[in-house]
């Protein structure tokens, strides 16, 4: 179902002041619950294996194994909520993944696992994806499996 122009600006604009009011500690005080989302300070990579077969580099076509989790400030090793794991490939640069997960794939080597914090602005930013609400930093750990 699409929503009309007017209706979605309404929306955007509701959903804005509730995060501006959740943010700022007003609102509602029904004792409803909502998302707390966290970021990291910057982006971070974290070899947890250095990898020794090909490298990834801008053009060339990753293979990978991921597990992603909300980044969490109270979660051990900030690995929050799982949202997803799975395998893939794409190319390296070629903007079909977010931002963060690219620039921590490029570098690795195969055989590679690494840890990666992406702040929002290098993730799904303020529009959030499916189980990842606005705003919010992501952690995934990646082994990169192939390289063509």
């Amino acid at each position: 179902m699409k929503l009309k122009p007017s209706f979605a600006a309404v929306l955007v604009a509701a959903s804005i002041t509730a995060l501006g009011l959740s943010a700022c500690g007003g609102g509602s005080s029904s004792g409803s619950t909502s998302v707390v989302v966290a970021n990291p300070a910057a982006f971070s990579a974290t070899d947890t294996t250095v990898g020794t077969g090909a490298e990834a580099t801008a053009g060339k076509t990753a293979t990978v194994t991921y597990t992603g989790w909300l980044y969490s400030t109270t979660a051990t090793n900030n690995k929050g909520t799982q949202f997803d794991s799975g395998s893939f490939s794409y190319v390296v640069g070629g903007s079909s993944v977010i931002p963060g997960f690219d620039r921590g794939v490029t570098g690795m080597k195969v055989g590679g696992k690494r840890t990666v914090l992406i702040p929002s602005s290098l993730g799904y930013g303020t529009g959030g994806s499916g189980a990842i609400p606005a705003n919010a930093g992501l952690v995934f750990d990646i082994e990169l499996t192939a390289v063509k």
